[in-house]
């Protein structure tokens, strides 16, 4: 009895695309650094979603956080999102 290579192939070429983009990504990448004074401006940011606009700069700045505990019997872990962000627009 003949072995089905039609199906596998499909899976076999899903998965070829798959590696092969990650490979590109990852030789995209370059490596990064870390900044104390970024890593200590998103520890400061507040539980939650916050907009502002300063009046006298023409921009308008974005802070989010999300920080959760989930626990899972004996073991927990923790998740804590921040993002910074600045929008500006102006006539040149």
């Amino acid at each position: 009895m003949p072995l089905p290579l039609a199906p596998l192939a499909g899976v076999a070429i899903r998965y070829g695309a798959v590696a092969l983009v990650a490979y590109g990504v990852k030789r995209a990448l370059r490596p990064g650094r870390i900044d104390q004074r970024a890593e200590d401006a998103l520890d400061d940011v507040d539980e939650g979603l916050a907009v502002h606009r300063p009046p006298d700069r023409g921009q308008t700045s974005t802070a989010a956080r999300f920080r959760r505990v989930f626990r899972f019997g004996e073991t927990a872990i923790e998740i804590d999102v921040a993002a910074l962000g600045r929008l500006r627009i102006r006539k040149v």
